[in-house]
């Protein structure tokens, strides 16, 4: 199964850091950085509002838990955004290409 995992930062320089580290790893097949995404959230019983890059980062199920060990060894927030949602469908030569972008 096909998951696409997403993680908030606070700069371009930790999304691209983190970004690179995946995809050179083979931990994701693919990582969409999209920048000027505004974030109101309650943090510590206050809310807050920080402007936030998002990665959309494609990659298998079986790989979530490194994954999500990765973001949290790499990201500078106590408590990163890491979030997954297991893709329902696709076109199968893009879910091809993400399997052996993996292997």
């Amino acid at each position: 199964m096909y998951q696409i995992v997403l993680c908030t930062c606070p700069t371009m320089g930790s999304a691209k850091e983190i970004a690179t580290h995946l995809v050179q790893h083979k931990l994701a097949a693919c990582i969409n950085i999209v920048p000027n995404v505004m974030s109101i959230y309650r943090w510590q019983d206050v809310i807050e509002q920080s402007e936030e890059i998002q990665l959309l980062i494609k990659t298998e199920s079986v790989k979530f838990d490194i994954v999500s060990s990765e973001i949290k060894r790499l990201h500078p927030y106590d408590t990163p955004e890491v979030i997954a949602l297991n893709i329902q469908q696709g076109d199968t030569h893009y879910l091809n290409w993400i399997k052996e972008s993996l292997n």
